[in-house]
């Protein structure tokens, strides 16, 4: 039975038919040949078989033959200003990787992160991202408004975009691993985190740019800044990310320094809740889900980027079984080179089987799937209006074309959509507006982004040399 809404006349329609559909709501509903009405920027009508008739200025039809409607995919943790760093130190593991990085990375300006997120967006914008986050937390000094130069790029890609805005306060002189001049002050990060926060956060239904307070990490913060972090978020209204329990020297590094382990200590500085989000959380006990579940802290699971750094196998199975909210995140790409999204579904599935106690049943397709969608959109807060196609929800959707020979033999879609090669995707839509068609963008001059990404990187590889 189709579900929908009562129609206003004057509001444009675009109507799919014709498409295998999975909605990704609570019960998993799926349509073998069904509808999606899309009025405005909402969703208006979906379910089995054709729309119904009669409806009112339908400016488009598309026919979904060969294709899977799903969700739009929501990219829950990045950083996009590595594209222009992508393919350097590719044999370190996380803190050699830092140490090797983060001499370039405190010489990027506007410029170079402007050209780095067009290049991150598209990337995951051409694979069924319609929801995107940039966690940016490298602010060198006269380096210009860095914040608005990735909100301008996610505007005008088209992509609903959460910007959580970082810090690093604990530089090389204080025990931590960013060079002395690639660090704030603590003073300096809460007030332009603050700033930021008034200047772009929009905390409506259909808000296309939302801002989240980010220090980076146990060891590039001190506890002060994770403490008035905090409380700057609470009293704002925002949500909280950082990274967590990505490795095992993080972990040493926390029981030296703070006498306990990452989990522990993030909730001593107020740390866990329902408004905060970890990247990785891969080294977690039993005792580290448990309080992730009581708290409902949700997790940024990034396997492709784990697996670069061989940071370990986070345990997603028993996160899921606990009731922790799971989103997929790419991770910046100088530890996912791809940098798209899509193939984070696959690898999510496949890695996870690897760990020796659930094996083959770690995960399965549609976990895959919901992990990319809905559990996205509750690690950023957003699961009331995206990442599940339902009647009033923001019409985020991506049609995936599956009838080309790379997934026209497999008989269920979902499979195919996962387990199967990347996709093209016919139409993606944000918000109602089209932003991929026939797998190119509408809104970028992907050819353009490859001439000035290069430059870019090459910019600043030189200016790196010559410091």
């Amino acid at each position: 039975m189709a579900a929908s809404a009562a129609h206003d006349s004057a509001v444009e329609r675009i109507v799919i038919e014709n498409c295998a559909i999975a909605t990704v709501d609570a019960n998993d509903t799926e349509y073998a040949s069904g509808h999606v009405v899309v009025a405005g920027n909402k969703i208006e009508s979906i379910g089995a078989g054709k729309a119904p008739e009669n409806l009112e200025n339908v400016v488009r039809r598309i026919d979904g033959t060969g294709h899977l409607v799903t969700p739009g995919l929501v990219n829950t943790h990045h950083h996009f200003y590595q594209w222009i760093t992508r393919g350097l130190a590719t044999d370190h593991n996380l803190f050699n990787w830092l140490v090797a990085l983060y001499p370039t990375w405190a010489r990027i300006d506007e410029q170079m992160t402007y050209t780095a997120a067009q290049g991150s967006l598209a990337a995951m914008a051409k694979g069924g991202v319609t929801t995107a986050m940039d966690h940016h937390y490298v602010f060198p000094k006269g380096s210009g408004d860095l914040s608005g130069s990735i909100i301008r790029a996610a505007s005008e890609m088209g992509v609903r975009f959460t910007l959580a805005r970082g810090s690093m306060d604990r530089s090389e002189k204080d025990g931590g691993l960013p060079p002395d001049h690639a660090v704030e002050t603590l003073e300096g990060a809460l007030a332009d985190t603050e700033a930021t926060v008034k200047k772009h956060h929009d905390a409506s239904f259909d808000s296309m740019t939302q801002v989240a307070v980010a220090p980076c990490s146990p060891f590039s913060v001190s506890t002060e800044l994770l403490k008035q972090g905090a409380e700057l978020a609470r009293r704002l209204g925002v949500r909280m990310h950082t990274h967590g329990s990505e490795t095992v020297e993080e972990e040493q590094f926390c029981k030296e320094l703070f006498g306990m382990g990452p989990t522990d200590y993030f909730e001593s500085t107020g740390w866990l809740g329902e408004d905060v989000w970890m990247a990785h959380s891969v080294h977690m006990n039993d005792s580290d889900i448990a309080a992730f579940a009581r708290t409902k802290t949700g997790v940024a699971h990034c396997p492709s980027s784990n697996a670069r750094l061989a940071a370990g196998i986070a345990r997603v199975p028993d996160m899921l079984a606990a009731g922790v909210p799971v989103g997929l995140g790419v991770d910046g790409t100088a530890s996912n080179e791809s940098g798209e999204l899509h193939t984070e579904l696959r690898n999510a599935l496949l890695i996870n089987r690897l760990n020796t106690v659930h094996r083959e049943r770690a995960l399965n397709a549609r976990q895959a799937l919901r992990l990319g969608t809905y559990g996205g959109a509750q690690v950023l807060g957003r699961a009331d209006n995206i990442g599940s196609l339902e009647v009033g929800k923001c019409a985020d959707l991506v049609l995936w074309n599956l009838s080309t020979f790379l997934h026209s033999s497999i008989a269920d879609p979902v499979t195919a959509l996962v387990f199967g090669a990347a996709a093209p995707v016919t139409a993606s839509f944000v918000n109602g507006k089209q932003i991929v068609e026939n797998n190119r963008l509408l809104f970028a001059d992907e050819d353009a982004i490859a001439v000035s990404t290069r430059e870019e990187a090459q910019r600043l590889a030189r200016i790196s040399a010559q410091a």
